[in-house]
């Protein structure tokens, strides 16, 4: 079965918000206006997400809410969990297995440095992953544990940067 695999590294941060802690940390203003385009461009190149997996932050929630209102489609459900809050690629391994193996498309919402690690190790190409900059891979397997078994498995089939969306 052909997978679609989105890499979404969250939206701006707000540092100056006082939170009191890294997990607390919402957005800012500009990671707010940028989501929803996140949103629109995937339901424009036709990646839509079957599923969304995130970090339980409050910046990748509130990254997922607004990806959820960029999109004009009924909104696939969204998953959050601990486990990917600053997760890489071990942590990512253990979580996907887990996703219904009918599904074709998934988003992953979370943080770097485990991000850029996560395309190096699907794709074998190293990018650099900014706020909202988000990577579309496609691979196959019949379950999704399967999907992820093996390095350099995934094709790296665009890179977009949040900047160049936003508008």
């Amino acid at each position: 079965m052909k997978r679609r695999l989105i890499i979404l590294r969250h939206a701006k941060s707000d540092w100056a918000s006082g939170a009191t802690s890294d997990h607390a940390r919402p957005l800012n203003k500009r990671g707010r206006r940028t989501a929803p385009h996140v949103g629109e461009t995937l339901e424009g190149l036709g990646w839509v997400p079957d599923l969304i997996l995130s970090s339980d932050s409050l910046r990748t929630r509130m990254t997922v809410q607004g990806v959820l209102e960029g999109l004009s489609v009924a909104p696939p459900p969204a998953q959050f969990t601990r486990h990917l809050y600053h997760a890489g690629v071990d942590d990512v391994r253990r979580e996907l297995p887990t996703v219904d193996a009918a599904l074709e498309t998934v988003l992953l919402v979370g943080h770097n440095p485990g991000w850029e690690s996560m395309v190096a190790w699907l794709s074998g190409r190293h990018v650099i992953m900014k706020t909202s900059d988000f990577a579309l891979l496609e691979g196959g397997g019949s379950t999704w544990g399967d999907a992820v078994a093996e390095p350099h498995a995934w094709k790296l089939m665009q890179f977009l940067k949040g900047r160049d969306i936003a508008g």
